[in-house]
């Protein structure tokens, strides 16, 4: 009986370290094996806080033309199959019920809502980038300033493999907002 309770003692402790493990990993094969995309953010709506230890993304490319024959409903599984357009941003190329076979670069989203029977309102998985408590505050703000002010261009690096996305990081003005957080530090 003793040797039992210590086997599945055992296990479950390898368990706990095996699946965020897995998880982290997972992530880390996205970003090093992933083709990289970069989405151009939206502004922000300024009520909308910065809650907690990261940064609310929205993008551009998040409402796409689809045929009415398609029948979304809200808060349904969609691939949305990616593009660069000519600036080198991400763009919608197609919206599909199915997993796309001909291309890796697609994202599994889901319909945030039909703004009209012919247009879907994409949400993606990847809408927050986390960041060290103690820059969040200031990286906030560099990223709404530039959100907000249309001269400035704010977009994420997002790596997509399979369906699968993990965000690398978030750019105001070809700089991490990172970099530009440490910028500010030094003023101060």
């Amino acid at each position: 009986m003793k040797y039992i309770i210590i086997i599945l003692f055992v296990i479950m402790v390898i368990a706990q370290w095996f699946v965020p493990l897995s998880m982290i990993i997972g992530q880390e094969n996205i970003i090093t094996e992933g083709k990289v995309f970069k989405f151009k953010t939206a502004p922000v709506d300024p009520s909308d806080p910065f809650r907690g230890k990261y940064i609310t993304l929205q993008f551009e490319a998040s409402a796409f033309p689809v045929d009415s024959s398609l029948h979304l409903d809200r808060n349904e599984k969609i691939y949305v199959t990616i593009k660069e357009d000519t600036n080198g941003f991400a763009a919608i190329q197609s919206v599909s019920k199915q997993i796309p076979s001909n291309t890796m670069d697609f994202i599994e989203a889901k319909t945030s809502f039909m703004m009209s029977d012919t247009v879907v309102n994409i949400r993606y998985p990847f809408d927050r980038f986390y960041l060290e408590e103690s820059k969040a505050s200031e990286a906030e703000k560099a990223y709404w300033e530039a959100a907000r002010d249309s001269t400035q261009i704010a977009y994420a690096l997002v790596a997509v493999s399979n369906g699968k996305t993990a965000i690398k990081d978030v750019i105001v003005n070809d700089k991490s907002v990172t970099e530009l957080v440490k910028e500010m530090n030094k003023d101060d």
